[in-house]
């Protein structure tokens, strides 16, 4: 029969008693299976936004809306505040922003590190709730 038809005689269940075959296109039918054994999951990406003591505050809302945009979309946001020569000195500074970018997030996503000064970077880790 399934020669008369042009298809394939493929066995469904092996280990049913009886075992279970059908009449279809073996081509398709392992299409269909590799299709149903990759994962829909979606990777968690992190996405860094850098940044520097002296930032302007026009530069700095555009950094917020952009880690908003990265945790809305399922990623993970890393700050990171990058220091150069004698800028090290500022640390007061940077932790004045990084409070700030902590209280536009405290609702919409978790700490996952808290900001630590790490040799000339300060960084700090968000995780989407």
């Amino acid at each position: 029969m399934a020669e008369e038809a042009g298809l394939d005689l493929v066995e469904v269940s092996p280990g049913a008693a009886p075992p279970v075959c059908r009449i279809m296109n073996f081509g398709k039918y392992r299409y269909e299976l590799s299709k149903k054994h990759t994962s829909k999951h979606k990777t968690i990406d992190v996405k860094e936004v850098k940044i520097r003591p002296q930032i302007t505050e026009h530069d700095l809302e555009l950094k917020i809306k952009n880690i908003k945009r990265f945790l809305e979309e399922g990623d993970k946001a890393k700050v990171t505040m990058i220091f150069r020569g004698r800028e090290i000195i500022y640390s007061s500074l940077a932790k004045r922003i990084f409070d700030r970018i902590r209280q536009e997030f405290a609702d919409k996503a978790n700490i996952e590190q808290e900001a630590r000064l790490e040799g000339k970077h300060m960084i700090m880790v968000f995780s989407p709730k």
